[in-house]
């Protein structure tokens, strides 16, 4: 799975530190996610879109096409 979320968090001015406490998670979660090492549940997506003010299917992406 590929994530914009360094780039849309960078856009909204919120470290990585502000950004996990926003949505209830350790800054490392945040890390993993920004390197694509972690899939999160539903929930914490939806978390994240949110608070990054974008919709989810703009923050995730599938790098499989055969996926979607």
């Amino acid at each position: 799975m590929k994530t914009r979320i360094r780039e849309l968090r960078a856009k909204a001015g919120l470290t990585q530190e502000e950004l996990a406490r926003e949505v209830g998670v350790r800054r490392e979660t945040i890390v993993f996610l920004e390197q694509g090492k972690y899939n999160p549940s539903l929930k914490l997506a939806y978390k994240v879109a949110r608070v990054l003010g974008t919709p989810i299917e703009e923050v995730f992406t599938f790098e499989d096409e055969n996926l979607a």
